[in-house]
């Protein structure tokens, strides 16, 4: 059916296609440029189908870029792991192979029909709240895709979210088991802290302590191993000045581009269908029926809602909004677009049964003038030359790092200059250094041990470089003198801390025996009191607050339990239990909450084995 999803479509689903959405923008640069000269080499097989290197490459640059997205200005690529970033790529690429495998398996589908809705109620691809055909071929042209390719990688992403919702939302909760999460969730605390402060200023080290330290940790003690790097850079930016675009040329992406501008058609339909309870002659004999009641001057809008078979529609009069050409089935289209404005088609077969259709109403978009198109046509031709350029270039850059025994002869090649970078670690530095791809690059045998050029490295869609190394700083062992200060930093809170540690042990012991009164301050500290404290309590140490709630329940009125926990300087917190109180019963409410909350994360277990499942079940080979 054309609208049977529309109600959902604010769900998982519209997340789903935006979510595919922002995430494909990712996928573009030089990545994407070479992805059509790529090999065919697989990545992976799971049960046969393979995974290849191609896809692998772009679901590594797409966390990399979420990853930028997410942190921002916090973002540094010095701490990324290439070879995580690969194995969790994979690992993902895997897990949706197994899935779509496991939703075929069980037979879930996903209509032509409700994959149109899905794409014309989609926000991304509507200008002014309505369906724009013109921005549909943008966004997708923008991800890569031609239309059939978009709609079959659309369908695959929807069979994964039936059987995610299907799994997930399968999660059943007995009333026992949401009165025992309610009876923990509203339970309170009634306690009390005491600092014992850690003092490092009042530990006394002997130089035969630091020393002593110092040996056994000697391999903590070393200068980081550095490498100093020549490099060349290539930027797309380049390109610019050196490309031309001839007027022949305009002209025919001009015709292109207002070839894609269609009218937009708002259709209403009346669905009867064909189905395993109705024969086609049936369904044929009621269209028919509905004709003829549409000819004795019955309105179209009324008897929609009274007999059409598409729930979505029919409750606005079976008014299907604005659309494109290549959206509908192409029998529907074909009867659409023979219409006149308030025409009443005859009966229609589609895959789903038999259809009238009525021309609300046509929209022809504003065609642009050459004049007014021809900036943004130059740009768009001469970037098409930039990035053909620009990969070409770096396939000379790469052939003439390989044959060469430094960076000279290619820089010299290209026109570009041979920059020498800071030394920087394995942890990355500055600068190029920044960027994990070229620590790995700097760091890996052939081009530190053996003094070879490395392969192209992408910086960012639009910079890539070759780089050698220039110089390697091995690690060495700091003196003494240059890590006393940090050593002894080090030695004074350890044993600072272990001290406030013996005397929160010496005191728990004596509150326990009764030695201590539990109510009056110790060496000048007192007790700090919270009453009916909760699991979220603000203005408690979160630390101090896990270790209270798994503290046991005292075992009389008057007999409190102890704990400690220790802070991130060093000082101990002794923790008082004084009481537990019970909350009240939950309201039909908070059950109705607790029960949609449990529910949630035993489906979301049940969805995580199946997983599991399907993976030990699965026979996959990585390469």
């Amino acid at each position: 059916m054309l609208q049977n999803i529309r109600d959902n479509s604010q769900g998982w689903i519209a997340k789903t296609i935006i979510g595919i959405i922002v995430v494909l923008m990712a996928f573009t640069g030089v990545e994407a440029i070479f992805q059509a000269t790529s090999n065919s080499q697989d990545a992976a097989k799971v049960n046969g189908e393979e995974i290849s290197q191609s896809e692998l490459s772009q679901a590594v640059d797409m966390q990399r870029r979420q990853l930028m997205q997410q942190l921002g200005k916090d973002f540094d690529a010095s701490l990324l792991d290439e070879k995580m970033l690969r194995e969790s790529a994979l690992k993902g690429l895997i897990d949706r192979k197994l899935l779509l495998q496991g939703a075929q398996d069980s037979k879930f589908a996903f209509s032509e029909a409700a994959l149109d809705q899905v794409i014309l109620q989609t926000p991304e691809f509507q200008v002014d709240g309505k369906f724009s055909a013109e921005r549909f071929d943008q966004v997708i042209r923008q991800l890569g895709y031609s239309r059939m390719q978009f709609r079959q990688m659309l369908s695959q992403e929807m069979l994964i979210g039936q059987l995610r919702a299907g799994l997930a939302g399968s999660g059943f909760v007995t009333d026992a088991q949401v009165l025992s999460f309610a009876r923990l969730e509203k339970q309170t605390r009634d306690f009390a802290t005491l600092n014992v402060k850690a003092d490092p200023a009042a530990v006394k080290l002997t130089d035969d302590e630091v020393k002593a330290y110092y040996d056994e940790h000697a391999k903590e003690f070393m200068t980081p191993d550095e490498v100093i790097i020549d490099y060349v850079e290539m930027k797309k930016s380049s390109f610019f000045d050196q490309v031309s675009v001839k007027d022949e040329d305009l002209q025919a992406a001009y015709q292109k581009e207002i070839a894609n501008l269609s009218e937009q058609r708002r259709a209403a339909h009346i669905l009867i269908e064909v189905n395993d309870k109705v024969t086609e002659a049936q369904a044929k004999a009621k269209i028919e029926e509905i004709q003829a009641r549409l000819a004795k001057g019955e309105k179209f809008e009324a008897l929609a809602k009274e007999v059409s078979q598409d729930p979505g529609s029919a409750n606005n009069g079976g008014d299907l909004g604005y659309a494109g050409q290549g959206v509908y089935d192409p029998a529907f289209e074909t009867a659409l677009y023979a219409l006149a404005k308030d025409q009443v088609s005859a009966p229609v077969r589609t895959d789903y049964g038999f259809h009238l259709i009525k021309l609300l109403g046509v929209e022809a978009p504003e065609v642009p003038t050459f004049a007014r198109l021809k900036d943004k046509l130059t740009r768009e031709l001469k970037t098409q030359q930039v990035e053909r350029r620009f990969v070409e270039a770096t396939k000379q850059l790469e052939d003439s790092a390989f044959e060469a025994s430094d960076l000279a002869q290619p820089a010299q090649d290209l026109k570009l200059t041979v920059h020498t970078s800071k030394p920087f670690g394995r942890e990355g530095g500055e600068g190029v250094a920044a960027n994990r791809a070229v620590v790995t690059a700097a760091f890996s045998p052939e081009v530190l041990s053996e003094g070879a050029n490395s392969t192209a490295i992408e910086l960012d869609p639009e910079t890539v470089i070759v780089l050698r190394a220039k110089e390697h700083l091995k690690p060495a062992q700091l003196p003494l003198e240059s890590v006393n200060a940090s050593i002894r930093s080090q030695l004074a809170k350890e044993h600072a801390s272990a001290a406030a540690k013996t005397k929160a042990d010496e005191l728990i012991a004596s509150l326990r025996e009764g030695k201590a009164p539990a109510d009056k301050a110790i060496d000048g500290e007192g007790w700090v009191v919270i009453e009916a404290a909760t699991r979220g309590q603000e203005g408690v140490d979160p630390t101090v607050l896990q270790a209270l709630f798994r503290m046991p329940k005292p075992a009389a009125k008057d007999q409190s339990t102890y704990s400690s926990v220790t802070l991130a300087d060093g000082s101990l917190v002794i923790v008082r239990l004084n009481g537990v109180n019970e909350g009240a019963a939950p309201t039909d409410e908070e059950k109705a909450q607790y029960r949609r909350f449990l529910a949630s994360r035993i489906g979301q277990q049940d969805f995580a084995a199946y997983r599991k499942q399907l993976e030990s079940a699965a026979d996959i080979k990585r390469f």
